[in-house]
């Protein structure tokens, strides 16, 4: 079995005048220089002391730095724990004592957050680009600084990685789900190589495309799909920064003109609402000739040639996953034939499970595709009249376990290698893969029937009033909870006090819930709709923390 170690060393040969890494606008690393600063990196880990198994954290946002830090640590066998950057200091201050974490890669804006440390092993924090901190907790020195310190040369680096092993854990990870309940997930060598190995059979790479870079390298979705692959393949990685929003991504697409894009559902829900259908509704002759059958396919291309100009005219694939894609646009997607494909994975499966094949005719509308390359999905205890029943999954990239804790890893794995996703759904006759939520969202009335309540939010979500929803039970009935767009508030109900516009909001939401109601059975109806004025708490792929609103 292959290392990652295999992978890069592989590429940066094969590819080392290609450009590798760069944040948007900026000049890229090349494979070559790429290697080159890897190579600096390792040689000062072992210098320090840092050895096989030993935790090394990252606390940063995305950048071509990110990715070095990481290679050089499990180039020389050591354990990366990548911190998201939007964990809240308690989280972050627990995660880096758990993981007992000798050394902290972190960025100058991270910092503040781990001044107060506590108990725990940290030795050093470098600063990944070359900021400085005041009062810092241990020694810290930049990145620049630690790489001019050498260490030992290359023939020592190379019989250190030479003892690196594809079960060697690579990655401890700590997730923030939506049950609440943090976990380390520990990812081996071969487990991350195996999915890797698994994506071309789903998305056809080619060296040299260029891949944006737009979800936080510490999440498992970005680190495998959009930073591990593209380098597999010879690609360029850009680096669009913290969160940009619609027109500075526009302009990053039109400059840096992306290949493939791996993103979630929120962002393509987001330019659907603001950029397309606020387009439509707009525009009384667009409305009228997408109802004009002879006209109605010319004016939708149309729609797709627009959509794809605005991610640079050569996007080729996006891959969305993270959280389910809401059906209505999903359904748009496909009728504009927009180059897109959805996935499923979670972070104990390194993560991908299923997706596409992209092109693959008998892919489905609303699945997440057919098991990757390796993998295997079954249903266990399936209901007898929907075939709904809890997701397991099998194959090479199924983690080792729960870092310290095997009570949960026996929970989650069984004897023979399954891994219990705690996700609910069912498998068609060709094999792809159709979700309907959590096993802990599932919610029961006194009339005994299941109700999923991701189906309901899903059908909620596609007004454009709506920016987001959670269906919850409240005395035995279903209430919505719905955060509105404020800003396509202020729209409809330009000119109007703000006494108008609440109950303006009001209407809106009981006309929503009539409507979503004829679309539903009796027993799964909405009986209130109720106004938040504030988003929900969300984890790194935008899907609700559901475990804060029971």
């Amino acid at each position: 079995m292959k290392t990652i170690n295999h992978l890069i060393a592989g590429s940066c040969t094969k590819y080392a005048e290609r450009p590798a890494l760069a944040k948007a606008f900026e000049e890229p690393l090349t494979y070559g220089r790429m290697e080159e600063a890897i190579r600096r990196v390792a040689a000062a880990l072992i210098g320090l002391g840092v050895k096989r198994g030993d935790r090394v954290a990252i606390l940063a946002e995305n950048s071509p730095n990110w990715g070095i830090c990481y290679l050089a640590t499990v180039r020389i066998g050591g354990v990366s724990v990548p911190i998201l950057p939007d964990f809240p200091e308690m989280d972050i201050r627990h995660i880096i004592g758990a993981s007992e974490a000798r050394l902290l890669f972190c960025s100058t804006r991270q910092s503040e957050k781990i001044l107060e440390l506590g108990q725990h092993k940290l030795k050093r924090i470098i600063l990944i680009d070359d900021g400085t901190v005041a009062n810092p907790p241990v020694e810290c020195e930049t990145l620049s600084a630690f790489m001019d310190r050498g260490g030992c040369d290359d023939s020592r680096i190379a019989e250190v990685a030479g003892r690196v092993k594809a079960e060697d854990i690579a990655s401890l990870i700590y997730t923030s789900g939506t049950s609440g309940h943090s976990k380390a997930v520990m990812l081996s060598h071969a487990n991350l190589v195996s999915n890797v190995e698994a994506v071309p059979s789903v998305i056809p790479l080619e060296a040299g495309c260029v891949f944006l870079s737009l979800l936080p390298l510490s999440h498992a979705y970005e680190f495998t799909c959009g930073f591990l692959t593209p380098i597999a393949a010879g690609a360029k990685i850009v680096y669009a920064g913290a969160r940009p929003t619609p027109t500075v991504l526009q302009k990053i697409c039109r400059q840096e003109k992306p290949w493939a894009i791996c993103i979630v559902p929120m962002v393509m829900e987001k330019i659907y609402k603001k950029r397309v259908l606020a387009n439509i509704e707009h525009n009384w002759l667009l409305r009228t000739a997408l109802k004009v059958p002879g006209l109605r396919g010319k004016v939708r291309q149309q729609i797709g040639r627009k959509l794809l100009d605005f991610f640079g005219g050569d996007l080729r694939v996006m891959a969305i996953g993270g959280a389910p894609l809401n059906r209505e646009v999903e359904d748009f997607l496909r009728l504009i034939r927009f180059p897109f494909l959805v996935g499923y994975g979670l972070t104990e499966a390194s993560p991908l499970v299923s997706a596409g094949p992209f092109g693959d005719a008998t892919v489905m509308p609303g699945s997440a595709g057919k098991p990757v390359r390796g993998v295997q999905i079954k249903v266990v205890n399936p209901e007898r009249e929907t075939g709904i029943g809890d997701i397991y999954v099998r194959g090479p990239n199924v983690m080792k376990g729960y870092y310290n804790d095997k009570a949960l890893t026996a929970e989650a794995l069984d004897s023979d290698g399954w891994l219990a996703t705690g996700d609910l759904g069912y498998l068609d006759q060709y094999g792809n893969l159709f979700l309907v939520g959590r096993s802990k969202s599932v919610i029961v009335l006194s009339h005994g029937e299941n109700i999923y309540p991701e189906a309901i939010e899903d059908k909620i979500n596609s007004y454009a009033v709506v920016a987001e929803s959670l269906v919850v039970d409240r005395d035995d009935r279903l209430e919505a909870w719905v955060y509105p767009d404020y800003e396509y508030i202020d729209t409809i109900c330009s000119g109007r006090n703000e006494g108008d516009k609440g109950a303006c909001v009001l209407e809106l939401l009981e006309k929503m819930r009539r409507e979503v109601n004829g679309q539903l059975p009796l027993y799964s109806q909405i009986g209130r709709m109720v106004e938040r004025r504030e988003p929900f708490v969300k984890t790194a792929t935008h899907k609700i923390k559901r475990y804060l609103y029971k």
